[in-house]
């Protein structure tokens, strides 16, 4: 049985090291991008399994990111974990967005390790 394939997608250098790290430490394969437009890309290119999505990012923001991945047929089935320091202000944000679909998953940095393993592992397994 081949690796599920994580699209790690940060701005931060330090953040998507730890985060490739984490998930290749557990038996992920990972991707990376650093922006929204090198995530469409990836995504379109290379169908990974799951998508941890960053929201604050130059070029392509994680919002307009998230709302082209879910629009597009070739990539509206990756489950989303949205991953942002912005918290609870941007769930609730776009939760009340318009026509927005729910991202799979959120999690706020700093990021909990453990929590994430288990909710990338539950949407990756369900």
């Amino acid at each position: 049985m081949s690796k599920k394939r994580i699209l790690v997608v940060d701005d931060e250098p330090d953040v998507m090291t730890y985060l490739k790290t984490l998930f290749e430490d557990n038996g992920y394969e990972t991707l990376s991008a650093k922006n929204g437009n090198e995530a469409l890309e990836q995504a379109r290119s290379q169908s990974p399994d799951l998508i941890t999505l960053d929201m604050a990012m130059p070029d392509k923001t994680g919002v307009r990111a998230y709302r082209s991945l879910k629009g597009e047929d070739a990539t509206k089935a990756i489950p989303v974990i949205i991953v942002t320091g912005v918290g609870e202000e941007m769930h609730t944000f776009l939760s009340k967005m318009k026509g927005f679909v729910k991202p799979e998953g959120f999690m706020a940095k700093p990021i909990d390790p453990e929590k994430l393993l288990v909710m990338a592992d539950e949407i990756l397994n369900s």
